[in-house]
Order: C-alpha cells, then sequence, then structure tokens
C-alpha cells in the first residue's frame, strides 16, 4: 500500500510539473503574439503619420516641380495602396512601394534648387526623416518579436504547446525589396 501511495504521489508530482510547465509555455506564447501585435499597431501609427505627411509635401514639391508628375502620381497611388490595404503582406508591401516613391520624391529637390530653401519643404523633410527612422526603429523591434515568438513556436516543448493550442508560425516580417537592395550610383 505505501508503495502505491508514493507511485501515485510521484505520478501527481510529474503531472503538477508538466501541467506547469505547459501553462508558462502557453501564456508566454499568447505574451508574445500580442507583443506582435503591438508592435505592428505601432509599426501602422507610424506609417498612418508618414501617409497623412505625405500630401503636404507633395502638394510643396508641386509648386516646383510640374513637370514631376510621374513621381507624384507613384507617390499617390503607394499612398492611396497603403490606406486600402487588408492584410499586414499587403501593407507591407504597399508600404515598401511608398518607400521607394518617396525617396524618388526627395531626389526632386536636388533638380530645383529654389526648392531646397523652402521651409515648408524642409520642415516636411524633416519630420518625414524622423518619421522614416521610427518606422525603421519599429520595423526592427516588429521582426525581433516575430522571431522570438516563432523561435518559441518551435523549439521543444513549447512546439508541443503550440501544437496543442493551435499557435503556428507568423512569417509577416518586413523585408527589404529587391530594387532597394541595388548599390546606388554615385555620379560627380
Amino acid at each position: 500500500m505505501k508503495a502505491v501511495l508514493i507511485i501515485l504521489g510521484i505520478v501527481v508530482v510529474v503531472i503538477v510539473i508538466v501541467s506547469g510547465r505547459a501553462m508558462g509555455g502557453y501564456n508566454q506564447l499568447v505574451t508574445e503574439r500580442n507583443d506582435i501585435q503591438a508592435r505592428w499597431a505601432q509599426v501602422d501609427n507610424d506609417m498612418k503619420r508618414r501617409a497623412d505627411l505625405i500630401p503636404n509635401l507633395v502638394e510643396t514639391v508641386k509648386g516646383y516641380a510640374k513637370q514631376e508628375q510621374t513621381v507624384i502620381g507613384e507617390v499617390a497611388n503607394a499612398r492611396a495602396a497603403l490606406l486600402g490595404a487588408h492584410s499586414k503582406q499587403d501593407e507591407i508591401t504597399a508600404n515598401n512601394q511608398l518607400s521607394g516613391a518617396i525617396g524618388r520624391l526627395l531626389v526632386l529637390q536636388e533638380n530645383y534648387p529654389q526648392l531646397k530653401s523652402n521651409e515648408n519643404f524642409l520642415r516636411l523633410q524633416d519630420e518625414l526623416a524622423g518619421t522614416e527612422n521610427r518606422i525603421a526603429v519599429d520595423r526592427r523591434d516588429y521582426n525581433e518579436a516575430i522571431k522570438k515568438y516563432n523561435t518559441d513556436v518551435e523549439l521543444f516543448p513549447k512546439n508541443i504547446v503550440a501544437s496543442i493550442f493551435n499557435f503556428h508560425r507568423d512569417d509577416a516580417y518586413f523585408q527589404t525589396p529587391e530594387e532597394e537592395k541595388k548599390v546606388p550610383q554615385v555620379k560627380f
């Protein structure tokens, strides 16, 4: 009888330990998933700020660069795609298009020296540069949160908890588009 009680006690202790680890793993995965959502919300917030700044920048540039309607149209179209995105992946794609279009828009200042000295343009350019820096930091933090979550979803023993509670990899990473990876040509 004593041996049965000892075995029963050991089984209960093992069950308590295993279920405690499972609950801890579950709670950590929930926390990480919520962290991803919070970080995405911050990226989304900064992209909205940038989208709000763009019309002012475009209007300022339009006054100086009437013949540069193609670039201005690209910015407007990319902004519209960002605002109309329906998923994280759509937002990431539209955001990458918008980044490229903004880069081309800012290059216009080289062709229009009087635009460089325009106070509105300089202020908007500074605000946009600050926002771009925030977005870059937020993207990095978001990607790191996804990496940590994906690692925990795949590592043993949390992968067992993840499969039981239906946690899956999240592959909505921000990545640099191929056209932005090209080395820029500098001409003097």
